[in-house]
């Protein structure tokens, strides 16, 4: 089975407290929602205290062009994600050596809040000394399934190829899509919700030399579930001045309905139960989304403990967000044996699973 050696996260250099943000949406939306207070609640309930975002929150104040925040979703991008490969390749927590960078084959870029063509792994490529016969995969458009999407495919290409070593980096900075002139109800709560990340994983199929000096997580099978004719559940408009935010109301509850038996079949497909997995991990899409899985799945709260602690100290970041979760469960270092469930939801609608065991 492929092995996941490192996980990498880098914060974007401004912190935002939840009331720096709720003040900030009563000072440009006041005017334009009759109701502001009792719909700033959505900070408050949210369960989010901090997140990370790129810009000074003076800057999204302004009025910014899509040519001019796109600029800068490049320029953070690369400097993100340059950070972020370093310290994965590097990352003595868990591997047993450094990884040079000449080892790995392929780099699968997950993204959906800016574009470029080249691609962000090409700029990458031409500041860190990868091999220039190097594999590139950039996937754009699965919002907060990308994460979980991108170590998908980053299984199926170690399984065809089992020496080979592959990096996943996925980098979202959804602050810079913020549309200060809309006034919809899914930004505001757009506004309450989303935030900047990048992570960076390393995944490694079962020939490859690379090796961990404790035991980490494995990807023993993948699941990918697409609902028919769901498009509008969630993601962009693509409007002149940029990404608008698409969120329906039906999210929870389509989780509560839709989830369950695609969770229970695809568990069941491994000759498992739920009750044979020990950790839950989870893109913590926002509060409602959380306890929709609890629901959904019949989880306490614990299960989900350390997705609602990234999701407080972060927030949404879209695709990264359920790579932070991992990391947080490699750091309390799981005992072999073990397996997780990580499980992620984006546009489409669409959801990626994937059965984890430490080895």
């Amino acid at each position: 089975m492929p092995t996941i050696h490192s996980v990498s996260t880098v914060y974007p250099p401004v912190e935002i407290k939840q009331e720096e943000a709720m003040s900030f949406a009563r000072s440009l939306f006041s005017d334009s929602f009759k109701n502001i207070d009792r719909l700033l609640q959505v900070f408050q309930n949210g369960e989010i205290n901090t997140r990370q975002v790129c810009m000074p929150i003076e800057w999204y104040a302004e009025p910014h062009d899509f040519e001019t925040r796109n600029n800068v979703y490049i320029k953070h991008a690369v400097e993100l994600g340059k950070t972020a490969v370093e310290q994965c390749l590097n990352n003595t927590a868990t591997l047993a050596r450094p990884v040079n960078f000449a080892e790995i084959d392929a780099i699968f870029f997950i993204s959906s809040s800016g574009l470029a063509t080249p691609s962000m792994d090409a700029r990458l490529i031409n500041q860190l000394p990868f091999r220039h016969d190097i594999k590139r995969i950039p996937i754009w458009g699965l919002g907060c399934a990308g994460g979980a999407s991108g170590m998908s495919r980053a299984f199926d290409y170690c399984n065809a190829y089992p020496e080979s070593n592959v990096l996943v980096l996925a980098i979202e900075l959804c602050s810079l899509t913020f549309q200060r002139d809309d006034v919809s109800k899914s930004n505001l709560v757009g506004v309450s919700l989303f935030s900047d990340g990048v992570a960076c994983a390393l995944v490694s199929g079962e020939q490859s030399t690379v090796k961990s000096i404790r035991p980490m997580p494995a990807i023993r099978a993948t699941s990918s579930r697409f609902m028919p004719d769901s498009e509008d559940v969630m993601g962009w408009d693509i409007k002149n001045d940029g990404l608008h935010v698409v969120f329906s109301k039906s999210i929870p509850t389509i989780i509560k309905s839709w989830l369950g038996p695609v969770v229970h079949q695809f568990v069941e497909e491994q000759e498992l139960s739920m009750s044979d997995i020990n950790h839950f991990v989870a893109h913590p899409g926002g509060k409602k989304v959380l306890d929709a899985y609890q629901a959904a799945l019949h989880l306490d709260t614990n299960e989900t403990a350390t997705s609602k602690k990234v999701l407080r100290h972060h927030g949404n970041m879209s695709s990264p967000t359920v790579l932070y979760v991992l990391k947080e469960f490699i750091e309390q270092q799981p005992a072999v044996g073990e397996r997780g469930l990580m499980a992620a939801l984006g546009p489409g609608f669409c959801g990626e699973l994937l059965l984890l065991e430490w080895q």
